[in-house]
């Protein structure tokens, strides 16, 4: 299988071990990240304002790239089997909780309001393919569930995850809100579903959704330091190893900000981060040059040389 795939900003920079474990654990699950030609910034946030479609301009840019590759790709299929079945909608896909909350909304703005969609376009102009609103946008989560299967990424696991219990967080972005959500907005599962798939534990608590606190690292870190200390006690609690996420900034207000946590709250117990790719990548036996593991505050390599992982 081959999908279009948004690594985004950060997973293009800071966060290079989210990206290279993506595309190492899928490629061992015979699945190809083409990455796009020419992504853009998403926006990074869904602009709320009805009559701003500035902000949407970002979003439709990168979904117009995921068209065009889809073109390119069933132009060539149909040359090598001379078939004349109608193609399937072009499909676009992210790790990042984040970009993909940004550029569903946007998508699903313009797919509801064709006004706003032709003033895009006609702004757009000098682009070579016009937005229909045909990209069907899909977290990859939502890929490993519904077009790989839970069940076939148990079957091709090398270094079962047993004995490690993980705690999926989810945080805001993931499954909110509803109309772009696919799992429960309240109590989701698909993480959990996934960590049982490569043979950890997975690991229920109550903060799973709540806020990071987002932005607020920039301006105002205690505020940090206090929703990592909440989250991060509630998983220790409730036994957890290490915490899952999917979201970079997530990962980092959840990592990188466990010194100040530790300062400001005595008791606090330092917990590794790792993002849901690199637990993936771990199961399937990839290449440890792939996790970076070594990006990490909190080094998650100690735990898992613990069980045997690495």
């Amino acid at each position: 299988m081959k999908f279009s795939y948004y690594p985004g900003c950060t997973l293009k920079n800071h966060a290079r071990n989210f990206d290279d474990s993506t595309v190492a654990s899928m490629q061992k699950l015979d699945v190809e990240l083409e990455e796009l030609d020419r992504w853009n910034c998403c926006g990074t946030v869904y602009p709320l304002v009805t009559d701003d479609l500035m902000k949407h301009m970002a979003p439709v840019r990168n979904l117009i790239r995921a068209k065009e590759a889809s073109v390119r790709r069933n132009g060539a299929a149909a040359a090598e089997t001379d078939d004349d079945a109608p193609a399937a909608a072009p499909q676009f896909t992210t790790g990042c909780a984040m970009c993909y909350n940004t550029i569903k909304r946007s998508n699903e703005r313009v797919k509801n309001d064709a006004e706003a969609l032709k003033r895009i376009n006609d702004v757009m102009y000098l682009e070579q393919v016009k937005y229909d609103a045909d990209v069907e946008v899909v977290h990859l989560l939502e890929l490993l569930r519904d077009k790989v299967g839970f069940e076939n990424v148990s079957k091709q696991v090398k270094k079962p995850l047993e004995g490690l219990k993980v705690a999926s967080y989810y945080g805001c972005m993931l499954v909110r809100p509803r109309e772009i959500s696919f799992d429960d907005d309240e109590n989701p599962t698909i993480m959990d579903d996934l960590v049982e798939s490569l043979g950890a534990d997975k690991v229920d608590y109550s903060h799973k959704t709540e806020c990071c606190g987002a932005y607020k690292t920039v301006d105002d870190p205690e505020i940090i330091a206090d929703r990592t200390y909440t989250i991060l006690s509630d998983a220790q609690n409730q036994q957890a190893d290490m915490v899952a996420v999917t979201c970079p900034l997530c990962a980092f207000n959840l990592d990188q900000r466990q010194k100040l946590t530790a300062q400001k709250y005595p008791d606090f117990k330092h917990t590794p981060i790792i993002y849901f790719t690199q637990l993936m990548a771990v199961a399937l036996d990839c290449d440890e040059s792939a996790l970076k593991l070594d990006l990490h505050h909190i080094d998650p390599k100690p735990l898992l040389e613990k069980k045997g992982l690495l």
